[in-house]
């Protein structure tokens, strides 16, 4: 049996410059090392991020007291514990901090380690990643949903909508999806440039040009995609995330411009966008505490659209229950870092599954060369990945890992179910 001989972890730094916690777990000969991520646009009931917030010289942003927490505590908790035993090791780390959203230890901490422990288990049983979670074999790759215009918090230019995205739903292979994007973002970067507008990118690496417009923004696309002599909702297919915590005040909503708007009138957009623009996906359309008016979209779309949780679920299976008995979505959004273990992780995913929602395994706009969700997305067949636009190398790296894999699997592969 390998047991874990030591915990240690450092802080090292984030896409967006901050500090995060890495943590490396050690057993025998061998050791295996993890990133954790970290949100700008949060859900309120996303698991706790710990952070020095007193500690003026990083101005708050420091994870040194996380740190010391995995090299004092944790560590020596989790000493000649089985590696290959994830779910005893998860619920060492949540009895140990106790509380509903790891206020106590942190879950950067939390996540750091639990995906390290995983990690070194593929390691130490010389199979890869992906083998170790769900799935054993016939394994299907995900569609990447591909950030390619970014506005709300993950911009500086004025739009209301968080990112517009890509899917290729007409790839037959993820080698072909990836070609597809590249094709709509190297011509959607040419347009820009002919009409003299910025080619800088955002967080996730998708173009964040001075426009405040979602049906410019839609219209810029729509064009990249003919550019690319592709057809609009059925080779690609454009998909949102409206991010609507962002834009809600009391019972209004100020998605489709700057005006807030009531519910009613709101859907009334939505679905003359999902119609104009042939518009597959729509992820948070609502806030996270708005479940009558999520269930209220569910009816006017009949289902024909997929209708994304991620502020609504945070990865949390209690409120992904409350969603499914209130009809409030068919597809949620899986960020380990809104729950902070893997073994809950993979259970929500499997809930999920079986009441027959799509799974989306998604990054952070805080992001690393850590590829674990590449990995995750093939070990638990879920639909899709949202990992940025094809740009920038911590989002690139999460492509490049399924790259690797879909070459490793040779011809074992189908692409995976969309609704």
């Amino acid at each position: 049996m390998s047991k874990i001989k030591r915990v240690v972890a450092r802080q090292v730094y984030d896409s967006r410059g901050n500090p995060t916690i890495e943590a490396e777990v050690f057993s025998n000969n061998f050791s295996a090392s993890a990133i954790c991520p970290s949100g700008a646009s949060t859900g309120t009931f996303e698991a706790y991020e710990k952070r020095d917030k007193n500690n003026k010289k990083y101005l708050g942003k420091s994870v040194l007291i996380p740190v010391s927490t995995v090299n004092k505590l944790i560590s020596k908790k989790l000493k000649n514990q089985n590696i290959h035993n994830q779910e005893r090791i998860d619920s060492i780390l949540i009895k140990l901090d106790g509380t509903k959203q790891k206020t106590k230890l942190g879950a950067n901490s939390m996540l750091a380690v639990s995906m390290a422990v995983k990690k070194l288990s593929s390691k130490i049983q010389k199979i890869p990643l992906y083998k170790n979670f769900l799935v054993k074999n016939n394994f299907s790759m995900p569609y990447p949903l591909m950030n390619i215009i970014n506005g709300g918090a993950h911009a500086n230019n004025g739009l209301q909508i968080q990112e517009f995205m890509i899917r290729p739903d007409g790839a037959r292979s993820f080698t072909q999806a990836v070609k597809m994007c590249f094709l709509v973002i190297t011509n959607l970067r040419k347009i820009l440039k002919k009409m003299k507008l910025s080619t800088s990118v955002g967080d996730e690496g998708g173009f964040a040009p001075m426009i405040s417009n979602n049906n410019q923004a839609l219209l810029l696309i729509t064009k990249a995609i003919k550019m690319s002599k592709l057809v609009n909702g059925k080779d690609v297919s454009i998909c949102l995330d409206v991010a609507a915590n962002e834009l809600f005040n009391g019972n209004k909503y100020a998605i489709h411009s700057k005006k807030y708007i009531s519910v009613k009138k709101s859907i009334s957009k939505y679905k003359h966008l999902i119609k104009k623009y042939k518009i597959k996906s729509i992820e948070d359309p609502f806030a996270e505490n708005d479940w009558a008016s999520w269930s209220n979209f569910m009816k006017e779309t009949k289902n024909q659209i997929q209708i994304v949780g991620d502020d609504l679920y945070v990865t949390n299976l209690e409120r992904l229950k409350v969603g499914f008995l209130n009809q409030s979505s068919n597809s949620i959004l899986i960020k380990l870092n809104q729950i902070g273990t893997v073994t809950e992780t993979i259970e929500v995913i499997k809930f999920a599954q079986n009441i027959g929602f799509s799974t989306i395994i998604s990054h952070r706009s805080g992001e690393s060369e850590d590829t674990f969700i590449a990995d995750l997305s093939i070990g638990t067949n879920s639909n899709q990945i949202k990992a940025g636009s094809l740009c920038r190398s911590e989002r690139v790296a999460k492509y490049n890992q399924l790259l690797r894999i879909e070459q490793e699997l040779t011809h074992k592969n189908n692409m995976a179910r969309l609704i």
